[in-house]
């Protein structure tokens, strides 16, 4: 998806504070934080939603999970807590029609979050 905007981010075309990069993930910093720390996790390949993902695809998820523990423990956030959110949809909020997941902490959350 050549005008995607994380796919930009991805190819470098539009600037990011990149945390984490590595053969199928990039981790930057959200430009509009809803929390102290709030971190995008981006698969380089674009996957549109969660209900986009095929089987082939899982081994990708299991390593965002492996990025979030590493970037938990990075930003000091893996005692405290910190939120792991993928939306999936506009009703569910999803602006950016990319798999991505925000990594959310530093401040107490509330629930419901919506």
């Amino acid at each position: 998806m050549s005008d995607c905007i994380f796919c930009r981010i991805v190819r470098k075309e539009i600037p990011a504070e990149i945390i984490h990069e590595d053969a199928s993930v990039v981790a930057f910093k959200d430009i509009q934080p809803q929390a102290p720390i709030h971190i995008l996790l981006v698969p380089k390949k674009h996957i549109g939603r969660v209900m986009d993902l095929k089987p082939d695809d899982m081994a990708l998820v299991a390593d965002i999970h492996k990025i979030v523990q590493a970037l938990a423990r990075k930003f000091t956030l893996h005692e405290s807590g910190f939120r792991l959110v993928a939306n999936n949809g506009s009703n569910a909020g999803q602006a950016v029609d990319h798999l991505h997941y925000h990594l959310l902490g530093g401040r107490k959350m509330g629930w419901p979050p919506g």
